[in-house]
């Protein structure tokens, strides 16, 4: 019961803050356009949607839907407000789950990921003030040709290293969406640039793959 009382809590005070972070949002080019006193004209404005609206909709609410049964409630929450969630937030919620044992379902896990991807959001804002105050000391460094390589593979390290993981506990079901998006990226190399659209593309391969091996009995 206590339980079920904290989720709603969640959701209710979830919602009004997704509300006012989309209204945050709002008001930032709104107040541009009333101290300058110019507004854009309704047909550009819907011309630059076209462009972007369909695909960042579209992502956004597969993302909901892949990610909300990995953080749990307050985590997808926090998650979705903070942003950067492919980057910071997911791997920060699931390392912390992992070394706690325990699932994002559980009560344990719903604590330990929406602490996870607080702290993350706290200490990236730290980091980031800490750079701007210090950008003009750190650029050169930053910059340095020695450096470019270890800072071009950041994502690739962190995310092989969450990968061995996961795949170690069933390689079974980690096979098949791999082995999809390894040749996806081999025959069209361009799609590096849209991994936020095809996580998950490559969540629905390997519910797919994870419900026909059930069947037949290759996984439990």
């Amino acid at each position: 019961m206590k339980q079920r009382e904290y989720i709603e809590s969640v959701h209710f005070y979830g919602r009004i803050w997704v509300a006012m972070g989309i209204l945050l949002l709002l008001m930032v080019p709104t107040a541009i356009c009333v101290y300058y006193g110019a507004w854009p004209e309704a047909k550009y404005v819907l011309k630059g949607l076209l462009g972007v609206a369909p695909i960042f909709w579209t992502v956004g609410i597969i993302e909901v839907f892949t990610y909300a049964p990995m953080l749990g409630t307050g985590g997808t929450y926090l998650g979705f407000i903070t942003g950067n969630l492919v980057n910071l937030k997911v791997p920060c919620a699931l390392n912390a789950m992992q070394a706690a044992g325990v699932s994002a379902s559980s009560e344990e896990g719903e604590v330990i990921s929406t602490i996870a991807i607080a702290t993350s959001a706290i200490v990236t804002t730290l980091i980031i003030a800490l750079g701007v105050l210090l950008l003009g000391v750190l650029q050169p460094i930053l910059e340095s040709p020695v450096l470019t390589p270890a800072f071009d593979n950041i994502l690739p390290a962190l995310f092989g290293g969450l990968g061995v993981v996961y795949v170690s506990k069933n390689w079974k079901i980690a096979v098949a969406p791999l082995a999809f998006m390894v040749v996806l990226f081999l025959l069209v190399p361009s799609l590096a640039s849209s991994v936020g659209v095809l996580v998950p593309v490559g969540a629905l391969v390997c519910i797919g793959v994870s419900r026909i091996l059930y069947k037949k009995g290759i996984v439990k």
